[in-house]
């Protein structure tokens, strides 16, 4: 089975958790929605905490789901959440997207959000998704593009930030722009151009809530989760200058005017 060569860039920090499980099907993966039937089976990669998989449990009330990540430690997390909301066709497995210990033909979908901007060989990934799901089945896929966000006001502190977050997620093994990717991989990994649906969709930070909670999240996670140690490990920035950072996230969230929208590429692609 090949080997993932990429580090996660931000680890499982609280902070990191904390946008993780804000993510629903609604607001993560309302794309793949249309497609999915009550009777269907779905394998969700790099479920983490499975805030998005739970929704997916829902919809597919005849069928089930599986929750895989690569890092166990969080599925505890995910399994008391799926208890709590009284979800009886869901498990929660440790597994590698590289090699996934599924036969062919297994699934009628699966799906993966912000995943493969973090792998390795994100065409290999997709090719493990593709040998897994039945044919006519569906492989789904939404990313994140890091050169795709923007806010208002400008801010240098800000874009700081993001030529940073560049640097480490591509010092890591990941490649940060991979929305904008996402139908390149899919065709190399074997799906025909004419089975591969492209859209794009963004989450958007505007009122005060919302800002506040994006803004602070980030200030946490600049100086507290595995992005931070990388950074500086890799000599990048130091700690005064992370502290900058996170000082510009907090600042930007108190603006009354400030807003921020983050693009992501989608693709449904049909084996």
């Amino acid at each position: 089975m090949p080997e993932e060569t990429a580090n996660y860039i931000h680890g499982h920090h609280e902070s990191v958790l904390r946008s993780h499980a804000w993510r629903t099907a609604q607001n993560s993966a309302a794309y793949l929605l249309p497609y999915l039937e009550p009777h269907m089976r779905i394998l969700d990669i790099g479920c983490g905490p499975g805030t998005i998989t739970f929704d997916f449990a829902e919809l597919v009330s005849e069928g089930s789901v599986v929750g895989l990540e690569y890092e166990g430690g969080v599925l505890e997390q995910a399994r008391k959440g799926a208890k709590e909301r009284g979800l009886g066709n869901i498990e929660f497995v440790v597994g590698d997207v590289n090699g996934l210990d599924y036969a062919d033909n297994t699934f009628d979908v699966v799906h993966c959000h912000q995943v493969l901007q973090h792998v390795g060989d994100p065409v290999q990934a997709l090719k493990e998704m593709r040998r897994v799901v039945k044919p006519g089945g569906i492989v789904a896929a939404r990313e994140a593009d890091f050169n795709g966000f923007t806010w208002y006001p400008e801010n240098e502190g800000l874009e700081h930030w993001r030529d940073l977050y560049i640097k480490v997620a591509r010092a890591n093994g990941g490649e940060p722009n991979a929305g904008r990717r996402l139908h390149v991989w899919a065709y190399e990994a074997g799906f025909p151009r004419e089975n591969i649906k492209c859209t794009a969709g963004t989450w958007c930070y505007a009122d005060t809530e919302a800002r506040e909670w994006w803004s602070n999240m980030w200030a946490d996670r600049t100086l507290g989760s595995v992005f931070a140690r990388r950074a500086i490990e890799s000599g990048q920035i130091s700690q005064d200058g992370l502290e900058d950072i996170a000082a510009t996230w907090t600042q930007w969230g108190e603006q009354e005017d400030g807003w921020l929208v983050l693009l992501h590429g989608e693709i449904v692609c049909r084996k």
